[in-house]
Parts: structure tokens; sequence; C-alpha cells
């Protein structure tokens, strides 16, 4: 009786400690996956690669997953899973620490400007911008071909693809983590128990998130090669959109905790007693009812025990087990709801941050870390709240599906009310606005020349912005008609500017400063309204993520449970995973008022959105597809 009870025990803290582990995992690498979110736009803007591409790069982590899933998920649940998802995260950290590799080889980051800065502390009017640029074929003409790419060599602009391989490594890397560790938690616990574990393990893993985006909000405020430059030469903050943020450190930091993760999984046995097993059952829930499962599973023989196999026989019977698998129709059907509400939700978290960036005038620092500490809890306790009104209402299959239909509806609601809510653009001379102040949109950059500037042969190129007193934005102090400057760096005052005088309503002060002009007052209040509507409608869609899984798991039969999470996490993230970032991004390029200019020249990142055109092609075709399970929530975000 007492080495029963010893062996209960040992079987007991055994499960804990792989649950403990499991919660770790899913931590770290929702840390990882939630940092890389985060750092989208400071990659952008340090290889000067348009949204389109930076889509590409950011697919690639479910290019890797989709690489292994299907051999890792039927013949990982064969072999020793604790060890597989250990190897896992070993393979992740590595590709962490290849994603922040090419900020060793490249050179110093130099941001486009239109003036030389000086940093002399005894210069006052040194710097004349409408008389001191070179002229418009100067300036404009396309350089040699050859030039160009020994430039291009010295910059090392084409080191993104290090960032695409580190992040397609880390997508290997994480592909053992759910299929195995879910079916492992679900086969050595009692069947009451798993949507609370469950609960738990995502409610700890959205914590990553949590601190990835606040990382990321951290660090983005923070310079790229700092350090080994001098920060007083730096002329523009982190509120500009030439900005790069030290994106480079936090994969370092990521990757450390990921592979600090991998330990616990070395030591846990290949399988355990089941949990309760020396108990009778108890048969009072509608959630342990054997009988309700097996309405939902097709009637088939299945051997009650396991036998020995060979690598020959088991990939012989693969083929048979997705026949077996595909032929259950409740799969199938949640397959294809997956299929719709990820890509829609990929392609909106993608470039949420940017989407806050240009639509409500937010800084790329304040916008993650907003949802880090806002949009993120919310969710957390989503997750929680649906996992415990499924125990506590001792809801089953029938329940749970009730709850996710509802939660699908509400949260469809919230963002419906959110398309509605806008900022106007923001107003910069020849691009939103006429200099003489009427709005309009021109994605034409000859716009960008006026009476009052053609004498200064300004480069249309460059995006240099000057804030003027009267609140209009110019493209760089040339395209203002400024005469003078006084100070130096940060602080530099640009003077006696023409364009300013075109305004209809009448200045006195015809000076400008560095950076783009603040939003007007009213779009802070919209912003508001906005976060809570976003935050509200997290809450609601993260109830319903539990339920979902739980429909899942018991709507397919135990010795296919390892296969179907992950032909389901195959089929969902190769196309629902992979083709939004690209697609969206392509959407968004469409929408860009301003391209920068790269150092070796040709188009570099974007640095000035219409705003309105941004917010129907991010937001709009996906107004059916609110709804994202937390099936998928720990993973992407």
């Amino acid at each position: 009786m007492s080495e029963s009870k010893k062996t209960r025990e040992a079987c007991c803290s055994k499960l804990k400690l792989f649950l403990a582990s499991m919660a770790f995992v899913y931590f770290s690498k929702a840390f990882g996956g939630a940092y890389m979110k985060s750092s989208i736009t400071q990659i952008e803007r340090r290889f000067d690669i348009p949204s389109s591409l930076i889509g590409f790069i950011d697919g690639s982590f479910e290019m890797g997953n989709l690489l292994v899933i299907a051999f890792v998920s039927y013949f990982g649940a064969k072999l020793h899973r604790p060890r597989l998802i250990g190897i896992g995260c070993v393979i992740m950290a590595a590709g962490c620490y290849l994603t922040a590799l090419p900020h060793f080889f490249q050179g110093p980051y130099k941001y486009e400007t239109s003036v030389s800065h000086s940093t002399n502390v005894n210069s006052t009017e040194s710097i004349l911008p409408c008389l001191s640029n070179h002229s418009v074929t100067d300036t404009d003409d396309t350089p040699d071909v050859s030039a160009i790419k020994a430039c291009e060599k010295a910059a090392g602009s084409s080191m993104w693809i290090y960032v695409f391989l580190g992040n397609m490594l880390r997508g290997i890397g994480e592909t053992p983590i759910m299929p195995l560790g879910v079916s492992y938690l679900d086969d050595f616990s009692r069947e009451e128990n798993t949507p609370f574990y469950l609960a738990c393990i995502h409610t700890v893993g959205i914590l990553g998130p949590m601190f990835g985006f606040m990382l990321g909000s951290f660090l983005a405020k923070i310079y790229v090669d700092v350090g080994s430059v001098d920060l007083d030469t730096i002329t523009i903050t982190h509120k500009d959109s030439r900005w790069v943020g030290a994106w480079w450190l936090g994969f370092i930091v990521t990757g450390t905790v990921i592979l600090m993760s991998s330990i616990p999984f070395w030591f846990l046995p290949k399988s355990l007693p089941k949990q309760g097993k020396e108990e009778s059952p108890s048969r009072s829930t509608e959630l342990s009812t054997v009988a309700e499962q097996e309405n939902f599973l097709p009637e088939e023989n299945q051997e009650a025990e396991e036998k020995p196999v060979t690598f020959k026989e088991l990939a012989k019977d693969f083929i048979p087990s997705l026949r077996r698998l595909f032929k259950n129709s409740i799969f199938s059907l949640m397959v294809l709801t997956y299929l719709v509400v990820v890509n829609g939700f990929i392609g909106m978290i993608t470039f949420k941050p940017k989407f806050m960036e240009q639509t409500f005038g937010q800084s790329a620092s304040k916008a993650i870390f907003l949802i880090g500490i806002l949009n993120l809890p919310a969710v957390a306790l989503g997750i929680i709240t649906g996992g415990f009104v499924l125990k506590r209402f001792k809801l089953g299959v029938i329940g749970a599906a009730r709850v996710s239909i509802t939660a699908s509806i509400g949260s469809f609601c919230m963002l419906a009310i959110q398309v509605f809510i806008q900022c106007d653009n923001a107003e910069v001379a020849g691009l939103t606005v006429s200099y003489q102040g009427a709005s309009h949109v021109s994605y034409n950059p000859q716009t960008l020349l006026s009476q009052c500037n053609m004498g200064c042969s300004c480069s249309i190129k460059h995006w240099d912005p000057v804030c003027a007193y009267n609140g209009m934005t110019y493209a760089s102090p040339c395209l203002a008609g400024c005469q003078t400057s006084t100070g130096t760096g940060k602080e530099m005052v640009f003077h006696n500017c023409t364009c300013i005088s075109e305004m209809t309503a009448p200045v006195s002060n015809m000076s400008a400063v560095l950076g783009q002009c603040p939003r007007k007052s009213d779009c802070d209040n919209k912003f508001k309204i906005y976060m809570a509507l976003s935050v509200l409608g997290s809450f609601i869609s993260a109830c319903g993520g539990t339920p979902g899984y739980i429909v899942l798991l018991r709507s397919i039969q135990p010795d296919l449970k390892s296969l179907a999470l992950g032909m389901q996490t195959l089929i969902v993230r190769t196309l629902g995973g992979i083709p939004p970032p690209i697609y969206f991004g392509a959407l968004i390029d469409r929408t860009c008022l301003k391209w920068g200019t790269k150092q070796c020249g040709g188009r570099g990142a974007c640095r000035l959105y219409d705003a309105n055109a941004f917010r129907y092609r991010k937001t709009s075709p996906w107004l059916s597809h609110s709804k994202m399970d937390s099936l998928q929530i720990p993973t992407c975000l």
C-alpha cells in the first residue's frame, strides 16, 4: 500500500514537473515569437526593405515549421517526447542567435538626411539648407549599376537573409512543443483536469508575449549602434520613421531564455502512469464522460495494447492514419475554420504596431508597449476564464463549442466597430496637403515641389522632415524653403522658410524644427477608444480559445491525437501563416506616399503611408475572421 502511494506521488511529481516545464517553454517560445513581431518595423528600417519582403521574412517561421511538422508529430509520438521537445528548444535558441548575427557584420547604420548636421558647438548659422543642396541632376540621377553593387556589398544590404534563416530555424525548433507536449499531458493526466492544465500553460505562455513586446518597446528606444557611435551626433529621435532601435540585442536575450527552458526536458521519462489510475475514475462530470466523446468518433476497432513496432511499420502506417484522420468531419471542418481565422489574425498582428504608428501617430516604441501591457493581459485573462468556465459548469464538447461560437461573435462585433475609428492623415506638404494647406493625397513625388522651393534645387528623394510652427510638416528643410539654421544635433532650428508663408493663414514665425509635427489633440481621444475596443475584443476572443481546443481534442481518436494536432498546425501554418504577411505587406506597400532612399541609391523602406487606405486594406477584408483560438495565440503572438 505504501509502495503504491510512493509510486503515485512520484508520478504526480513528474507530471507536475512536466506541467511546469511546458509552461516555461510556452513562455520562452512566445517570448521569442512576440519579440520578433515587435521588431518587424526595426528590421524593415535597418535593412531598407519593403513591407512585402519583411512579410516574407516573418513567414519563414511557418516555412520552417512546414518542413518537419508532419514527421515530428507522427514519429515523435512513438519516440521520447520530452527529449524531442528539449532538442527543439536548442534549435530555437540557435535560430535566435543567427538572427542577431548580421548586426556584427554590418557597418554603422546611416540614416538618410538632406543636410550635413554639424556637431561643432561653436557653429551658429553654418547650415544653409536651401543653398547648400546639390543640384537636382546631381542628386536624383540613377547611379552606375556597378557602383551600386559595390556599395551594397560594402553596406551588407543582403544580410536580411540571416534573419530569414534564423527565423526559419526557430520555426523548425518550435515544431515538437505543441503536438508532442499537449498529447503527452493529455495522455497522462485525468480527462477532467486537462482543460485546466492547458489553460494554465497557455496563461503562463501568454506572459511571454507580454515580456516580448515590452522588451521590444524598451529596445526600440535604444539606438541600434549604441556603444559604437557618439549619440550626440544622432539628429533623429525614437519617434522618427528613420530611427532603428537595438533590435539585435533582444534576440540574444530571447535565445538565452529559450536555451534555459530546454534543461528540464532532458530529465523527464518517456511515459508516466495515468493520473488517478489507481483510483476509481469519476464519471460525474460531463467532460469526462467517454460516451459523449464516442459520439464524435467513427466506429472502429482500436488496439488497447501497445505493441513495439519498427520504423518501417510506422512509415507504412502513416498514409492510412492520415486517411482515418481526415475522414473525421469535425476535425476537417475545424481545420478549415482555423485556416480562415489565422489568415486574418496573422496579417493584423504582424503590422498592428505600424498601423498604430501611421493611423494614430504613435511611436513604434509606444505602440509595442501598449500591445504588450494591455492587449496581451486581456488575452491571458480570457484564456484562463474560458478554462475556468468549462471546469466550473462541467461543460462537455457541445457546451465548449457553444462558448467558442459566442466568443467569436462577440469579438467580431468589437472589430467591426474599430473600422470606423480613424484620425486624419498627418499634414505633410505636397503629400497629404498642398503647400497652401488644402487637403489632398498624392502618390506623385513631383508634388513635393512648389514655387516656394523651386530656387533651392531640392532633391525629392530625401526624407528629413521638419515641423513648422504652423503645424505643417515638410519633407526636408530644403523643400520647406529654409534659408538658414542655428543649433546642433537634435536642437537644430531652421529659419526664414519661404514655404511656410504660402499658407492661407498668415504666420509670423517662419521657423521649423527637426521631426514630424504631432497629430491633432482629438486623435489622442480616438486612439483611447480604439485601444479600449481592442482590449475588450482580445478578451472576448480569448475566452473561446480553450473551449475550441477541447472540441478539437475530444473529436479525434486517442491514437491519432499527436498526428491530428501536427497536421492541423501544418495546414493552418502553410496556408494561413506564410501567405498573409506577404500579401498584407504588399497591400500596405501600395498605400505608401513617400519611400525612403537606400544608402546606395534605390527605393528603401516606406516613411509615410496614406493612413485611411492603410486602415481599409489592413482591417476591412478580415472583419469576418476576427476570432483567434488559443491553439494559435501563444504560437503566433
